[in-house]
């Protein structure tokens, strides 16, 4: 089958031996499928990952052992966990110690013409919401999780520190609960969709000192991490969403000082982002940068650094750019 492969290099094969129907698992034929900074940091070497690459993504089940299955357009949590484990029982799949993740660690990815995922995994996609939003699922509950671990009060000052990929998700969710918040980036052109959401939108230099009760880091730099650090106030929280191949020089020491929460997110539920979509309060249409077809992947995965979203369409016929 087509796919794009990591192996040390980025490449497209057309003789990628295709996935065998296991028990307990679907085999899905994406539609599209989004490229993300993990993606990218992957082949600068982020997890030692070597397979087909990718883990966002919309599409049908053209195989399962459960019928009632087949032919149901999903999206897909990344994590396979083994779901018998002492951490698997207390609810905790995530972080389920004999995990693989899509696209990520020892699993194989969404950028081919099939791949497989458990049943488990699996969430039906409301015929509402269109191949162009589902795709969006995965971050946006990625975003959501920030709910899930921290009761944002309608009061609060929050920021959100980098206006990329994960940041345009994280701003339209943080926005929901009514309190102020501030995106802190550096591409104005892509700020009106936030400004017209009532999110304000500037450049770190223009912030002269302000603080704030919650910060989320999303750059996906370590020089980002140190904006976002420097604009916690003593006794704010400071939550890290950013995942890079590269050290971290945060200096622990000034969080004790300032007594700052420090907290790791990561993946987030998915149902409450299908419903948020269904809904229409999430927009996902402005975010498309382009669309390139499978065989296209590398030319996408060059454009993808200077851009917000760009998808794989997977399949025959042209790719549409936006």
């Amino acid at each position: 089958m087509d796919a794009l492969v990591f192996d040390g290099t980025l490449h497209f094969t057309h003789d990628y031996p295709e996935p065998r129907l296991t028990p307990g698992e679907a085999l899905i034929r994406p539609h599209l499928v989004g490229i993300c900074n993990t993606d990218l940091e992957i082949t600068r070497g982020y997890m030692g990952f070597h397979g087909v690459l990718g883990h966002e993504f919309v599409g049908t089940v053209v195989g399962c052992a459960d019928q009632a299955w087949y032919g149901r357009r999903v999206v897909g949590e990344i994590n396979a966990a083994c779901l018998e484990c002492p951490t698997c029982r207390r609810g905790d799949y995530t972080h389920c110690p004999q995990r693989t993740t899509l696209g990520i660690d020892r699993r194989d990815g969404v950028m081919a013409d099939l791949f497989s995922l458990p049943i488990a995994c699996l969430h039906t996609v409301p015929e509402g919401v269109t191949d162009e939003a589902a795709v969006f699922v995965e971050p946006l509950a990625a975003a959501l999780e920030i709910l899930e671990q921290h009761h944002v009060r309608p009061t609060e000052r929050v920021a959100v520190v980098g206006d990329g990929k994960l940041g345009a998700m994280i701003v339209q969710v943080l926005r929901l609960p009514g309190c102020a918040v501030t995106l802190v980036g550096r591409h104005p052109e892509r700020w009106g969709l936030y400004q017209r959401q009532g999110v304000r939108c500037c450049t770190a230099d223009a912030l002269a000192g302000e603080q704030f009760d919650l910060v989320i880091d999303c750059t996906g730099q370590p020089a980002g991490l140190a904006t976002a650090r420097s604009l916690v106030r003593p006794r704010g929280h400071l939550l890290l969403k950013s995942t890079f191949n590269a050290p971290s020089e945060l200096n622990l020491t000034t969080l004790v000082i300032d007594e700052v929460q420090l907290l790791g997110s990561r993946c987030g539920p998915f149902a409450p982002a299908l419903r948020l979509l269904e809904r229409g309060l999430i927009e996902t249409a402005p975010l498309i940068s382009a669309r390139y077809t499978l065989a296209e992947a590398l030319t996408a995965f060059a454009a993808a650094p200077g851009a917000l979203k760009i998808l794989l369409q997977i399949g025959h016929g042209p790719a549409q750019q936006a």
